[in-house]
């Protein structure tokens, strides 16, 4: 745990750069604003979450509570060293110029026809999480047992397997309802192939729900919330995580077919 929080502080460099190189490729101009986004919008939503657990199990009067130093020694290594690395990161790729795009585009948009049923947002984006979702199924259970049944988990190798066809399952299926929906003359796709793979999470939450119900005996309200709130937490990561697998598959796609376009 400690290697994972001193990794994700120090690879703060990399995440600023990476976000002000995709920004500015769509234009932006405000490089502050989204490095400030960028170093607190996902973390804060892991550690609002994580303090209120913290401050439940502070009020059991639990030793398994994280004393009040350690709370103050990771808000440090945030604000004192993940966030300056943010905007150095960024203020480095900012400075680098703009990726240019395969092809030029009009200024003005155009119409985008009206679409088939299957291919309206909240259809297409749940049905395409469900592939990534099944990649993960059967190893979701026995991760779940080995964290809240105290049971070993001896198959690591196997793990890292299950997340190379976890990425390649969101790549291959954002890539492919990407193309459909350019086919269909809809152009607005980035948004969409982000939240098609980011589905999944919905799914991986809904398992731990079914997980509670049937496999746990919790009866304690302080204990269920811990539950809920700690696979709140492993949901939105992995929301998070698939849904940037399935938007730079998409991106990566996008930028390949149409500079294969030939204009005369």
């Amino acid at each position: 745990m400690t290697a994972m929080l001193l990794l994700w502080v120090f690879m703060g460099l990399f995440a600023g750069y990476a976000a002000a190189r995709l920004y500015k490729m769509f234009k932006g101009t405000e490089w502050k604003k989204m490095a400030l986004r960028t170093a607190v919008v996902f973390p804060a939503v892991v550690f609002g979450i994580f303090f209120v657990l913290n401050a439940l199990i502070w009020g059991q009067k639990s030793s398994g509570a994280v004393p009040f130093g350690t709370m103050f020694a990771l808000v440090f290594l945030w604000f004192g060293i993940s966030v300056p690395l943010v905007f150095v990161g960024s203020y480095i790729g900012f400075r680098k110029p703009a990726m240019e795009d395969p092809v030029k585009t009009n200024k003005i948009p155009r119409q985008i026809p009206e679409q088939a049923w299957y291919m309206n947002p909240p259809f297409s984006i749940l049905i395409g999480g469900i592939l990534p979702f099944g990649a993960v199924f059967v190893e979701l259970f026995f991760i779940l047992t080995s964290i809240w049944l105290n049971q070993f988990y001896y198959i690591f190798g196997f793990l890292f397997l299950v997340f190379a066809i976890l990425l390649v399952t969101c790549a291959e299926i954002s890539v492919v309802l990407c193309y459909f929906q350019l086919c269909s003359e809809d152009y607005l796709w980035w948004w969409r192939s982000y939240l098609t793979s980011g589905s999944s999470a919905l799914y991986l939450f809904l398992y731990a729900t079914f997980y509670f119900f049937t496999k746990l005996e919790i009866t304690q309200f302080v204990s269920g919330v811990l539950y809920f709130g700690y696979m709140l937490i492993v949901s939105y990561a992995f929301f998070v995580l698939t849904g940037t697998i399935g938007f730079y598959a998409c991106l990566w796609f996008t930028r390949l077919i149409y500079s294969s376009v030939k204009i005369d």
